[in-house]
């Protein structure tokens, strides 16, 4: 789950993190394909004539008389586009870290080079976007509302009234390899270059990945795994049944910890909030750790409960990005790292 902390649950439901007078002259100068695939377009690069057209996961086709060229995107939607050859012009959400490096969320994109509109959540400049001229806008989506993740609610009148089409690609209660391939169609449709040697070998190792994760699975059933974020004051800890990559993992027979679904109200069904005191209410031998910016992350984390924890103390601690970055190049690594954790884990729960 995103695990967006709970301010963001309050805006979006269950997530969880310019002045009038310019904005409006800025906004004054701006004045059905097959489900499955997705969506047509240029064969060679963004941007190529011939007319386009993507069906997204709001059951909408979005139409142009060429393929985009100006695209502006939530940054691990950037990413996952990079990794397929596709420029995006604009980002929004967790880009860049507070001494400038760019986020985990960013990928191998080189944020330099990309215009930021905002690297918070609530920030969104609609006047720079504007001025980017945009031909679409992407973002993922994380509730079954068509909600577009990153895009403010109070300003997403303004945003749309720039007069780019948006499209949302769905990472809400499916497996993982879902979202992978819509991201595919998405990327081919734009003119990505999908039957080269570089996909085809991150296709082959997201698959070999998967194989191995079951496998390890399959060997070590008894090891129980948590996926968990922390923040000052909460220790939070995710059900698999609505994110994409812990549904997957169940789904190859990973042996997950299940907080009851009452528990998991106040997460909006994501996640149970508990104190620090009781950060050992559950027993795991491998914790998955959120790794994005807007958590505190292990090395980090003070509290005495969390020390004791017997995976803490085993070192059996990994990493894991609640929002994974949907290119077979990124998603292989995911499967690998939790395989050989599995693989070399000690029961110490």
């Amino acid at each position: 789950m995103p695990n967006a902390r709970a301010t963001h649950l309050s805006r979006r439901g269950i997530l969880a993190a310019g002045g009038a007078l310019g904005l409006g002259a800025v906004l004054a100068a701006c004045g059905d394909s097959d489900a499955k695939s997705g969506g047509s377009g240029g064969k060679s690069a963004a941007g190529a004539p011939g007319p386009w057209s993507f069906k997204d996961d709001r059951g909408q086709t979005v139409k142009a008389d060429k393929a985009p060229s100006r695209i502006v995107a939530f940054v691990g939607v950037a990413a996952a586009l990079h990794d397929y050859g596709v420029r995006v012009e604009g980002v929004f959400g967790p880009t860049t870290t507070k001494d400038g490096k760019a986020d985990v969320q960013a990928g191998d994109m080189d944020v330099s080079k990309v215009t930021v509109l905002g690297n918070e959540w609530g920030q969104f400049n609609i006047e720079k976007y504007a001025s980017l001229a945009p031909d679409l806008l992407v973002s993922t989506m994380f509730d079954d509302a068509g909600t577009l993740w990153y895009v403010p609610e109070e300003s997403k009148k303004k945003i749309l009234a720039v007069g780019a089409p948006t499209a949302g690609v769905s990472v809400y209660d499916r497996h993982l390899t879902e979202p992978l391939e819509r991201m595919l169609a998405l990327a081919k449709s734009l003119g990505a270059d999908v039957t080269g040697d570089k996909v085809k070998q991150a296709r082959k190792r997201f698959e070999d990945a998967a194989a191995r994760l079951r496998a390890a699975a399959r060997a070590k059933p008894d090891i129980k795994v948590l996926a968990g974020s922390a923040s000052q004051d909460l220790f939070y800890v995710s059900g698999t049944n609505l994110s994409v990559d812990l549904e997957y993992f169940k789904a190859l027979g990973v042996n997950f910890v299940e907080p009851p679904e009452s528990a998991k109200k106040q997460g909006g069904g994501w996640y149970e909030s508990l104190s620090w005191e009781n950060a050992n209410k559950y027993a795991a031998d491998i914790i998955m750790m959120d790794n994005r910016t807007s958590a505190i992350q292990p090395a980090d984390i003070t509290q005495g409960t969390w020390k004791k924890l017997p995976a803490v103390k085993a070192r059996q601690v990994i990493a894991r990005n609640p929002e994974p970055i949907l290119s077979y190049d990124k998603c292989a690594p995911l499967l690998e790292d939790l395989a050989k954790a599995i693989e070399t884990a000690k029961k110490v729960a």
